[in-house]
Order: structure tokens, then sequence, then C-alpha cells
């Protein structure tokens, strides 16, 4: 038996190259190809740009994209890459919250400070 890609002899039966490692038989071959999705399984299927894309605008909807970052956020759907995104986005809006916070309370304190 002599390998498609390297053209390497070996024994008969063997699953693999022994010098290069590509699959000798269909049945492996299909499980190898890298650029395949039938072997990832669905809950870690990865999401488009354009996938990311829609979700960053979903979530900046006002009070409906809270809501949906919420419902993400903690299990509303059982993609792990999705429920990391908007985990991720959700950490974001919260720093963004402190920043404000720190920021607009600071510049309070001194106008009230500077009136008195």
């Amino acid at each position: 038996m002599y390998c498609k890609n390297c053209g390497t002899e070996n024994a008969e039966g063997s699953s693999y190259c022994k010098n290069c490692g590509t699959p000798l038989r269909e049945e492996n071959h299909r499980s190898y190809e890298r650029n395949s999705d039938d072997y990832i399984p669905e809950d870690y299927k990865p999401i488009s740009m354009w996938g990311y894309f829609g979700y960053e605008i979903l979530f900046s909807i006002p009070l409906v994209g809270f809501i949906l970052l919420l419902v993400f956020s903690f299990g509303g759907t059982k993609n792990k890459n999705l429920k990391n995104f908007a985990r991720s986005y959700f950490c974001f809006l919260i720093l963004l919250v402190i920043l404000f916070v720190i920021i607009g309370g600071g510049s309070i304190g001194y106008v009230i400070s500077s009136s008195l």
C-alpha cells in the first residue's frame, strides 16, 4: 500500500502513512479533513465573521439587546462560542459602566465642590 501524498510504501492494512501521517483509507480521510465542519460537535461550531458582526449589532440595541445578551450569556444557547462571546461582551459593558461611574462621579463631585 502506497501513500497518495508522499509515495511511501506502508504495511498492508495501515491506517496512516508512516512517513507523513496522511490517512490511507477513505473512512480515516473523512475525519482528517481540516476544512470539513462535519466532525465539529454542534456545541463548538465556530461563528463566522458576519455572525460576530450581527451579534455585535444585536447586543447594541438598547433594551432588547441587553436582555438577549443576558439570555445568551447565561444559558440561552448551547453553542460555546456564542456563549463566550456574549459573556465577554457583558464583561465589557460592566467595565464601561464602572468607568463612567468613576469618571462621572468624579466630575459631579468636582462641580459640587467648586460651587460651594
